[in-house]
């Protein structure tokens, strides 16, 4: 949705200053340089605050907020699915019987047979690794619910990183809208004498930068930073639901208990029904008879 929210941008403001007899001529003259004062400035500004690493996140997640939706209903009932058919294994086979599936994800049929689950890297990690250390070591269930809190925290610690630096890019935006503004007024200041036309057109594109400025911050770069910030809350509420069943399976309760668990953690309009988790571990009971 994020392209869709891109035109609709550019469509309702340029579309009405067309409408209002303004020309666009004036601003497609004026934007290229303005922007690569605005822009620039914008850029080295990001690159001197922030090190390599959020650099490449605050892009990688830049782009991932334009084209991605975050886990569905769809995502989270084959994860439900796999955590099932992962501790019906546990159940069944014993320690031995899942750590060869938690040892090689990429391996493993049940792993492989949940595509949407696989391509989530975090996701896989979070889950094997603390199954690795729960058939490893004698843990409560409260020692691996404060495991997994800090997993989690950390493994978006540098998203959050990347998603205020971009939004302190968003906030700066404005500012140096005003500085390209003023060097277009100091520019117009050495053609004084040569008439009211070109005085008009001189501070007609320094005002561009101004409005380049503002409408960059609030009309892209800022719910850019809004998206990323949704984005990591969705990653985070899936890690979580993972960690309800978890929990769960670490307190002795059965497969099916502990997948509940997780599904009641699932905001409502992601949730999958009792019936579809129901139908889904059924199926998965008879492939495995």
């Amino acid at each position: 949705m994020g392209f869709v929210g891109i035109i609709v941008v550019f469509a309702t403001v340029f579309g009405a200053f067309i409408l209002q007899g303004g020309h666009l001529s004036v601003i497609l003259k004026a934007a290229p340089l303005e922007l690569v004062i605005i822009g620039g400035a914008a850029l080295g500004g990001y690159i001197i605050g922030n090190p390599m690493k959020v650099i490449k996140a605050g892009f990688k997640l830049g782009v991932k907020a334009m084209t991605a939706k975050g886990p569905q209903k769809k995502d989270y009932l084959d994860l439900l699915q796999m955590l099932f058919q992962l501790f019906q294994t546990f159940r069944k086979e014993g320690p031995q019987g899942v750590e060869k599936h938690v040892e090689n994800p990429e391996q493993s049929d049940i792993f492989k047979a949940y595509p949407s689950v696989m391509k989530n890297h975090h996701a896989i990690h979070f889950i094997c690794d603390t199954m690795k250390m729960t058939l490893s070591t004698d843990l409560s269930s409260y020692d691996v619910d404060d495991l997994m809190d800090g997993d989690i925290r950390a493994i978006h610690a540098e998203e959050h990183m990347a998603q205020h630096a971009v939004q302190a890019v968003a906030d700066g935006f404005p500012g140096l809208g005003i500085v390209a503004a003023v060097l277009g007024i100091v520019k117009t200041m050495a053609h004084l004498t040569e008439g009211v036309e070109k005085i008009g057109a001189l501070v007609g594109g320094a005002l561009v930068g101004t409005m380049l400025g503002v409408f960059g911050a609030y009309g892209l770069i800022g719910p850019t930073a809004t998206k990323m910030a949704a984005d990591i809350e969705a990653e985070g509420r899936f890690l979580h639901c993972i960690k309800a069943a978890m929990v769960a399976l670490q307190r002795g309760a059965p497969p099916l208990v502990c997948v509940e668990y997780a599904r009641r953690s699932i905001m409502p309009e992601e949730r999958p029904t009792f019936e579809e988790l129901d139908k889904a571990t059924k199926d998965i009971k008879k492939a495995a008879a």
